[in-house]
């Protein structure tokens, strides 16, 4: 049988430090079932970038060069990525003349993959033996630092990631469990019918004579060309696809090029048409079903009369054991932390001198301290943070459930006793972030290497299945003005350039008239 004819194509607009391993990855794709040829579209303004490109096509056959300069830049940094409707447009051009291109040069199939993503070697022989017209391969993003990750495949509209049928009628609660269920599905692998895609997409000449493409449709307000592609697409009669098996790793921002050596490494060791081991997949816990333990880990300093007493009073209702880092108090906090958590084990490590101007090494400290006592559920939170009071009842269904092992939850800071503050630098309540997590002793944990904001659990977790709770969680420790200029003074002395978290942020701290709102419990 002849073998698929597939171009894999990308416009390209890259740094070469992403550029390199995406060429890279793409050298070692296995061609058993396919003869791929190669197309990109030279859309960079760094001259190494364009050189990474040109030695590819001089150390690979079938490789096609095509040069497109474009006027506009496309920004990117550690939070996200800059969007405008004339980049997205310059881009769906480019896309459409791929797939002309493919055409016109006899192509089954044409594979658009953005140059940011890193594929298994077995995914281009895999996704053509699927014998589907359109189908992406999953990759999963951060969208925001802080965020879970979630697929680039959605259900329906714009991103809507919950199955609901036109006209029903659903309870916030409602979506967020279907929410969770659409994303337990994508972390099993499978092929599964989705209403949006993009970004590693195998498009078959059927699509394309069909007429599938990436103009824009002039009375959809939609945002960017994949919405467009898809909607098209459906309207033409063609079924869009998500493949799970093969998940690509996607360097969305310049922290996520860490996991680089780890994905080359694992993807590399997978055996020849075999899928790739999962790490939430078949590997054991603790314990799973029923009577899971808690543990609570915290990084208390000088805590007395502030709200360490209110909290652990509260957590001890329902945590099994602690582990507490004293980061050098001169008050009475560790003896509050034996007198309000007394029977109940407790593991307390005392620094002699604080490490908190590096992050990194407190956070690490915490990390091996807890996971030296063999937990099974870790609960991570802050000396002046509590949850709302219906924790208490929801988290033995937390606990005690078997499919997701991270759990995230929405922060409200608390400006005063009864409000909440919420303006363009305050809303942390509209992110959900990391707070509970399953341990596991064979999954090898990394963390962001950045002194400041390198966040409270290791960054790798979201391989792990996650889901979103509609619980909500305290933080106190901006309630009294007090605290608020003592924090502000501080942020100025360890990131005085707001080089590792927001100047303008830094600065609004100090704002006389902020946006309050009050707290409904």
């Amino acid at each position: 049988m002849d073998k698929a004819r597939v171009l894999v194509a990308s416009p390209i607009y890259q740094k070469p430090e992403v550029l390199q391993p995406f060429l890279e990855s793409l050298s070692r794709l296995q061609q058993s079932e396919t003869d791929c040829s190669f197309l990109f579209v030279d859309d960079n303004k760094d001259i190494q970038s364009s050189r990474l490109l040109q030695e590819f096509q001089t150390a690979h056959l079938k490789v096609t060069l095509i040069s497109s300069r474009s006027e506009a830049d496309y920004v990117t940094d550690d939070r996200t990525h800059y969007w405008n409707e004339d980049l997205i447009w310059h881009v769906a051009n480019i896309k459409n003349m791929i797939l002309h291109y493919a055409l016109e040069q006899g192509f089954d199939y044409v594979f658009l993959v953005d140059s940011d993503l890193l594929l298994y070697p077995q995914t281009m022989d895999h996704l053509v033996s699927l014998g589907k017209d359109i189908v992406s391969e999953v990759f999963w993003t951060k969208w925001q630092p802080e965020a879970g990750e979630q697929p680039q495949v959605w259900l329906s509209d714009e991103y809507t990631q919950w199955r609901q049928v036109r006209g029903e009628q659903l309870s916030e609660e409602e979506k967020l469990r279907r929410y969770h269920e659409f994303i337990e599905q994508m972390r099993t692998p499978g092929v599964y019918e989705v209403g949006g895609l993009g970004a590693c997409t195998l498009i078959s000449r059927k699509a394309l004579l069909t007429g599938v493409n990436f103009k824009q449709i002039p009375n959809l307000s939609y945002w960017g060309e994949d919405r467009h592609f898809c909607i098209r697409a459906a309207a033409l009669g063609l079924q869009l696809y998500v493949d799970t098996h093969y998940p690509a790793y996607h360097i969305y921002r310049s922290s996520d090029l860490e996991g680089v050596p780890e994905f080359m490494s694992r993807s590399l060791a997978s055996d020849v048409g075999q899928a790739p081991p999962h790490p939430f997949i078949d590997t054991p816990h603790i314990r799973m079903g029923s009577h899971n333990k808690l543990t609570l880990t915290m990084i208390v300093k000088n805590e007395s009369g502030r709200y360490l007493e209110k909290v652990l009073a509260e957590h001890r209702q329902y945590i099994d054991a602690a582990v507490i880092i004293d980061d050098g108090s001169t008050d009475n906090t560790l003896d509050l932390c034996k007198e309000y958590l007394e029977g109940i084990p407790l593991h307390l490590v005392s620094n002699t001198s604080s490490k908190f101007s590096n992050e990194i090494e407190l956070r690490k400290q915490q990390w091996r301290e807890t996971a030296a006592t063999q937990p099974e559920w870790i609960l991570n939170l802050d000396a002046d943070e509590m949850f709302e009071t219906r924790f208490v009842k929801e988290l033995p269904k937390l606990l005690n459930q078997t499919h997701t092992d991270a759990f995230c939850f929405r922060l409200y800071d608390f400006w005063d006793e009864e409000h909440y503050r919420e303006d363009k630098f305050w809303n942390s309540h509209q992110t959900y972030r990391p707070f509970l997590l399953r341990y596991r002793t064979n999954f090898e944990y990394t963390w962001r290497e950045t002194p400041q904001h390198c966040g409270r659990f290791p960054n790798n977790i979201f391989q792990l299945p996650n889901a979103l709770s509609d619980i909500r969680l305290k933080h106190f420790g901006w309630m009294k003005k007090e605290d608020r200029i003592q924090k502000f003074k501080r942020y100025m002395e360890l990131d005085p350039s707001g080089e590792f978290g927001s100047m303008s942020q830094y600065l609004s701290i100090l704002d006389e008239r902020p946006n309050l709102v009050r707290w409904i419990e």
